[in-house]
């Protein structure tokens, strides 16, 4: 037996057996088909996509601005010696706490409790009821050194912020932002994939955000509502996001190397 591509033994004398029980049935019943090739029928006439209203005056800026390139430098948070991985992940969402004080401090703030469970985090990400998650480290941009993927929950809201950085030599340069209710976060090659619930049962919806080395950012390249995996019997709600539109599919990538 040869070892198949599955990693399941392939039965190749039995499939030759097989092969050649079934040519001499052929022989033997002498079949006038000759084995030539038949017709499929007729094949539907292609047709170009139909423009409408031709006259409508193109827009010359976007209605919204929904932050397409994201290229920021974190404040007060270095990356020693330009390796990412020594940079301090609570740092980072630290740091944007303090640059969006409307969205996390006072009582009305909609995400009060994550700066409040940032005291849980001396042990660092992803320990005890810190809202950091785990870091992961992957290269998304292709330059042979790895990228900071880095989650925190958003809370009472139970949403989940996902962010990408990269260091710029001693700076954390965040490159990737989004946040939405998160069903999964993927990472494949150059990609940053992100699923969220869908108010359609059955329907989710998968966004995907691609290395761009022109703006040196992670652009949402991909916005799509798609059948679940499960079949629908995740359980759904609205997503509270203002995504644009839809996402991304594709089968689970490599595991990302955690620290």
């Amino acid at each position: 037996m040869v070892p198949s591509r599955r990693g399941r033994p392939a039965r190749v004398p039995a499939v030759l057996a097989l092969l050649a029980a079934v040519a001499a049935t052929g022989v033997l019943a002498g079949c006038g088909d000759a084995g030539g090739l038949r017709s499929a029928g007729e094949t539907p006439a292609a047709q170009s996509p139909a423009r409408l209203w031709p006259d409508l005056t193109p827009a010359s800026s976007p209605a919204y601005d929904i932050g397409e390139v994201d290229n920021e430098a974190v404040k007060g948070v270095t990356v020693p010696g330009g390796d990412i991985r020594r940079a301090d992940p609570v740092a980072a969402v630290r740091a944007e706490i303090a640059a969006h004080p409307d969205d996390y401090e006072g009582a009305r703030a909609p995400y009060r409790e994550t700066a409040d469970r940032m005291a849980d985090c001396g042990a660092g990400a992803g320990s005890g009821r810190c809202p950091v998650l785990r870091p992961y480290y992957r290269d998304l941009t292709g330059d042979g050194r790895p990228e900071l993927a880095l989650g925190f929950r958003l809370l009472p809201e139970k949403m989940t912020a996902v962010r990408v950085y990269t260091a710029e030599r001693n700076r954390l340069v965040r490159v990737m932002s989004y946040e939405d209710a998160v069903s999964a976060v993927e990472l494949a090659g150059r990609t940053v994939i992100v699923r969220s619930p869908s108010e359609v049962a059955g329907y989710e919806y998968r966004l995907q955000w691609t290395w761009d080395p022109d703006q040196r950012a992670m652009l949402l390249t991909s916005d799509e509502m798609l059948p679940t995996d499960d079949g629908g019997e995740r359980a759904r709600r609205p997503s509270p996001s203002s995504s644009p539109a839809p996402s991304p599919s594709g089968s689970g990538p490599p595991p990302a190397s955690a620290p």
